[in-house]
């Protein structure tokens, strides 16, 4: 499988946007190196605002130039953002409700096997999830992030897309298609067990459907990139058709993708939801794969937690 930056795809899509509207400009709290954003800088240098490392500064500076009818785009690590800069983007940006776009860099532990658990980031959805009006998109591989990007420019408000180390796992086709929240069913092959990923563990989940149809039971996957607003009515016809349900994400259990389809099922559908996931602990540093492995996101992790839920 091969491997594809995220950031490289994303900065792309804002670098276009860029070039559309003048009123485009990245804010980087001396991120501009880790973001991909050289040539952003290179096409528009008076339209990168440099502010040094001070995260809190970043999300001011953009709030600020935000009332003013500019289009800025913050981008660091991502709980560098959401949590340095935690009360800035809550009282500054999503309060009023500003057009201000922020992309947050190694989420998880796939995004985080170079600088550990200082630089890995596992609570990050969960704290932007909790405030109103932030869109949360979590897009699967390098091609989506493209698209995540490109819809999230789109759209007016704030927006947070999470990225990861800038070599996650080509999972889709380029032309695969992309709307923003809405859930797509990526493999369809029965209705015992509904299973709902969200990330670059895509591939993980594919492998664990397929294995689970190799075990005799046919499980729907299906890929949830807008985490928030969440696909409702989506959810509620994939859990319909189920017997239960499991979720995938590289992320604390609590407060990201597992939290919302427990919710969502809770209010319109009970099903029993197995999560898989982050279990409420702090990982160790290591290859992101292993790390996915040791931390109980493996692709047999998977299936025996669809086999729990069936149970």
């Amino acid at each position: 499988m091969s491997v594809l930056s995220t950031r490289e795809a994303a900065m792309r899509a804002v670098i276009e946007h860029a070039r559309r509207d003048d009123r485009v400009v990245l804010v980087s709290p001396d991120s501009v190196l880790a973001a991909r954003a050289l040539p952003f800088l290179k096409e528009f240098p008076d339209r990168l605002i440099e502010v040094g490392i001070a995260e809190q500064d970043a999300v001011d500076v953009a709030a600020g130039l935000a009332t003013t009818g500019m289009r800025p785009v913050v981008v660091t690590y991502a709980g560098f953002l959401t949590m340095r800069a935690c009360e800035m983007i809550r009282t500054f940006v999503a309060y009023p409700g500003l057009d201000v776009k922020f992309i947050g860099l190694n989420g998880g532990m796939l995004g985080g096997e170079r600088e550990g658990v200082t630089h890995q980031f596992y609570e990050d959805v969960g704290i932007l999830r909790a405030m109103p009006g932030v869109a949360i998109l979590t897009p699967a591989d390098a091609h989506q992030a493209y698209k995540a990007a490109d819809a999230m420019m789109r759209r007016p408000g704030p927006a947070y897309l999470r990225l990861g180390s800038g070599r996650e796992p080509e999972v889709f086709d380029e032309a695969a298609p992309f709307e923003f929240a809405r859930i797509r069913r990526v493999e369809a092959f029965g209705n015992d067990v509904a299973v709902f990923a969200s990330g670059f563990i895509m591939d993980r989940a594919i492998a664990a459907v397929r294995a689970l149809k190799a075990e005799g039971i046919l499980a729907a996957l299906w890929d949830v990139s807008t985490i928030k607003p969440l696909d409702a009515e989506g959810v509620r016809g994939a859990l319909k058709g189920a017997k239960c349900a499991v979720t995938v994400e590289d992320h604390n259990i609590i407060g990201a993708l597992g939290s919302a389809i427990c919710e969502a099922a809770c209010e319109m559908c009970p099903r029993r939801v197995e999560r898989v996931g982050l279990r409420d602990q702090y990982p160790r540093s290591g290859p992101a794969g292993a790390l996915l492995d040791a931390y109980g996101i493996s692709v047999r992790d998977i299936v025996e937690a669809a086999k729990k839920a069936m149970g």
